[in-house]
């Protein structure tokens, strides 16, 4: 089930999402998630405070063959997990997207338990489905949209593996 933000968590959406707050927010907000979820055993986010499902996902990096992991906003459907690699906006994807791309297993944690998935990215109207999933989690992907408009924001979807 997609949590959906309350008022007050969509007030500092509205805020996070402005420019330049995401250019001061983006490179911290992962660091602050790992120092956090460190120090609380796994339990909580700076990002499940602003309303988002949070997972942490295992991949192997795409160059360097070693595991990477990285806290993210999941969009849980069901046994899926969908990711949008955003990337706040900027003009690369996310380093994540490109390591899936390389070795679609992975490994997710999200409350508490462990799984292995296998990614792929979504295309068409499952691509829409997530993507207005996202949007109706934080409207900030719209924004993002805007300002990576050069490229193709990709949706993974994340499926247990078999």
């Amino acid at each position: 089930m997609i949590r959906k933000p309350n008022a007050l968590q969509r007030l500092i959406h509205r805020f996070v999402m402005l420019r330049p707050v995401t250019a001061l927010f983006a490179p911290w907000v992962h660091q602050l998630d790992k120092a956090l979820l460190k120090l609380t055993k796994g339990e909580y986010t700076v990002s499940e405070i602003l309303g988002w499902d949070i997972v942490q996902l295992t991949t192997i990096g795409a160059k360097t063959g070693q595991p990477r992991t990285m806290p993210l906003i999941g969009l849980v459907d069901g046994e899926k997990i969908a990711l949008i690699a955003s990337s706040f906006g900027r003009a690369h994807n996310p380093a994540w997207y490109y390591n899936l791309k390389a070795h679609p297993e992975c490994a997710v944690q999200w409350h508490g338990k462990t799984g292995t998935f296998v990614a792929r990215e979504a295309e068409g109207d499952e691509y829409q489905k997530y993507w207005q999933l996202g949007v109706s989690t934080y409207a900030g992907y719209e924004k993002y949209k805007e300002r990576a408009a050069h490229r193709h924001i990709p949706v993974m979807v994340l499926e247990p593996k078999k």
